[in-house]
């Protein structure tokens, strides 16, 4: 570290290398020089890239040509157009939307809790979520909204719970995502009752939506979700400096003025719903916002964790990981499927290396 002097007398500037932390009397201002923005430019280029891939591919192959003349309105390309904008956008956007909803959610949370592990799949959010909105299925058989409102009271109930048993004169995290894990393998054994006690047909189609899966994304699902997604994105982004300084440990953050526990709150809400929002939509899409954060801090080089290049690290993983698993395999399996294969070697990875530093 090396401090550059003060810049006024509530304003003192130090370097971190790579980025220079601005230290006020009301907080934290961070700013990133290049390698974040360039890395943001990367991903969402990458993202790009592999969705307008994803509207060539199909039983209905098309070139780029056509799928540009689809997408303008050619009144000659009447049957690519319903192709592309009925059938497969739908699919690649909630893809994008959705992949960078959970690496913000991903990033809230690690970055709230002090922990690589500590993501909604792992401390027992998405269970509960999807407890929620199974209930609604098979009790209501509810529609998308009906599904989302379910995943939302699901999903604050269970980080409710979570959080008052982890509660012990404060949160630690290690504790917490411990207490997330006991809480996960409970809701997950509800939703396996509660599919077995359901009719076969709302049983199936629960336990189709439950692996995690893009099809049959609608664009009413798509716009919905994405409103929600940008609306949370604005909250967190009005507490991202806060949840900055939480980073430092509140005994730091509160000497700076941010309101410790308020901010906790309102980030842990905000975290719940951009998960509940997603598995409204596609079922419980695992370990992406346990990955992306974790790839995007290490992109960026960053010490902490960034919530834009989070976000594009988790549009650019769920996008690719949907192609994935409707064309690059033998047979086409649901996203989650994928996600879930993927996360869990790196799951691994990731705990071998934790074990390593604690030595």
């Amino acid at each position: 570290m090396n401090p550059v002097g003060l810049a006024t007398a509530t304003e003192r500037r130090v370097n971190f290398g790579h980025r220079t932390l601005v230290v006020r009397k009301g907080g934290y201002a961070v700013r990133w020089h290049g390698r974040s923005t360039v890395v943001c430019a990367v991903l969402a280029v990458a993202t790009l890239v592999v969705t307008v891939w994803a509207l060539t591919l199909g039983d209905y192959p098309l070139s780029l040509t056509q799928v540009w003349a689809a997408i303008t309105g050619d009144p000659d390309a009447a049957f690519a157009r319903t192709v592309v904008v009925e059938w497969r956008a739908p699919r690649a956007v909630a893809a994008v939307v959705f992949g960078a909803a959970l690496g913000v959610s991903g990033a809230a949370f690690q970055s709230l809790i002090r922990n690589p592990l500590a993501s909604p799949d792992i401390i027992g959010f998405t269970a509960g979520s999807y407890s929620g909105a199974l209930i609604v299925i098979i009790l209501i058989h509810g529609s998308y909204l009906q599904l989302a409102a379910g995943a939302l009271v699901g999903g604050i109930a269970t980080a409710a719970v979570v959080y008052l048993l982890a509660w012990r004169g404060g949160v630690q995290g290690f504790r917490l995502i411990i207490v997330g894990i006991a809480i996960s393998a409970m809701l997950t054994s509800l939703n396996t009752w509660l599919m077995l006690s359901a009719k076969l047909k709302v049983a199936l189609s629960a336990a189709a939506w439950g692996a995690g899966s893009l099809t049959g994304t609608s664009w009413d699902q798509v716009l919905w979700g994405t409103g929600v997604v940008v609306l949370l994105f604005g909250i967190m982004a009005v507490f991202s400096p806060a949840l900055k300084q939480l980073e430092l440990g509140d005994d730091a953050a509160k000497a700076t003025g941010a309101r410790v526990e308020r901010v906790r709150l309102v980030v842990l809400v905000i975290g719940v719903a951009l998960t509940a929002t997603v598995t409204a939509a596609a079922g419980p899409i695992v370990f992406v916002a346990l990955a992306a954060p974790q790839i995007a801090r290490r992109l960026t080089r960053s010490p902490g964790m960034t919530l834009a290049p989070a976000a594009f690290t988790g549009a650019f993983l769920l996008a690719g990981a949907d192609v994935t698993a409707q064309h690059l395999l033998p047979v086409a399996l649901p996203v989650g499927v994928v996600t879930v294969v993927a996360g869990g070697g790196y799951l691994v990875w990731l705990l071998i290396r934790e074990v390593r530093r604690r030595r």
